[in-house]
């Protein structure tokens, strides 16, 4: 028998694969920095990530709706203004380039810690699956608004563009 039980090598895999993930998803932002930018570019992650709702045919996955409206609540209230105040849009030889701040990467880790340790929290409250929803959710809600203020910004410098090419 093993002197490790399996929930603590199921806990151990489940954190080793978020702080991969969350690497993966530094290393990408890294190197989308100071690049021209497009509408599109800034509404695939949110609408590429809705496919994810279909976690909630499965019915272990199904939380209160007062719950789910929290976690919706919690990721565009709390989450989102970190990343909006990090993220700039900036009009560079008639293209629109996404400036990040030198803050951006230590919000991201933080955003994941936070992330580790509230999910540690729920686990003992709620089932796996539940918990995976709750968070889904929440990573919505941020990324949602964080995309829409970034879509409200870009077509307000691509207005200012035009009117500079007049």
């Amino acid at each position: 028998m093993s002197a490790v039980p399996n929930f603590q090598l199921s806990h151990l895999a489940s954190l080793f694969i978020s702080i991969a993930v969350g690497a993966a998803i530094v290393f990408l932002r890294l190197r989308a920095a100071n690049r021209p930018t497009t509408l599109r570019k800034i509404m695939i992650p949110p609408v590429a990530m809705s496919s994810g709702f279909l976690m909630f045919a499965a019915p272990q996955t199904h939380v209160p709706w007062l719950w789910a409206l929290a976690a919706f609540a919690a990721g565009a209230l709390f989450f989102a203004y970190p990343l909006i105040r990090t993220s700039k849009l900036e009009l560079r030889d008639g293209q629109i380039i996404l400036i990040r701040s030198k803050m951006f990467i230590v919000l991201l880790l933080s955003l994941l810690i936070i992330r580790l340790v509230l999910h540690d929290v729920l686990e003992a409250y709620i089932t796996i699956p539940q918990t995976a929803a709750l968070f889904f959710i929440l990573a919505f809600g941020m990324i949602l608004v964080w995309r829409l203020t970034m879509v409200r910004k870009f077509l307000r410098l691509q207005q200012t563009a035009k009117t500079e090419r007049q």
